[in-house]
């Protein structure tokens, strides 16, 4: 297999086992780099395999039904390797305060549905950076945290 063709299957394990409908957190020791750093414009960034796992355990215990797919094949290129995704679930658990807008208290029942695009770095079979960009403000607006234009 090429570089590129391994760096896709790392992020497709990454895609499927962390964001997919269940997570196995065990994929973050498996290939998320020590240091790696997670960041998306509806959360702080995070950095190390630590603070990627307890952000994950919270999201999911706020949002038990959290699920993100791919919309498009994955782009690779060198080190990096480029996916679109959907996703979203519904706040049925604890209050949830990572947002960097604001809090939801425990169990609102909203529902967020929401887009992105995803760039990873590999490198030696670890991702080492997750930067998404993603339709934050669709999110926000559906969780009630922004008001509609």
């Amino acid at each position: 297999m090429t570089k590129q063709e391994d760096n896709k299957a790392v992020v497709v394990r990454w895609f499927t086992d962390f964001w997919g409908e269940t997570c196995d957190l065990s994929v973050v020791d498996d290939i998320a780099a020590p240091d790696m750093l997670l960041k998306y414009s509806l959360h702080e960034p995070r950095h190390g395999r630590d603070d990627i796992k307890a952000f994950m355990t919270d999201f999911r215990a706020a949002f038990p039904d959290l699920n993100f797919w791919a919309t498009a094949d994955l782009i690779a290129e060198g080190d990096y390797a480029v996916g679109q995704w959907e996703g979203g679930g519904t706040h049925t658990g604890p209050a949830f305060s990572d947002f960097l807008v604001g809090s939801l208290p425990a169990a609102t029942g909203r529902t967020m549905r929401f887009t992105g695009t995803t760039v990873l770095k590999v490198v030696d079979g670890r991702i080492v950076e997750e930067i998404g960009l993603d339709d934050g403000v669709a999110a926000l607006t559906q969780l009630g945290l922004i008001k509609a234009a």
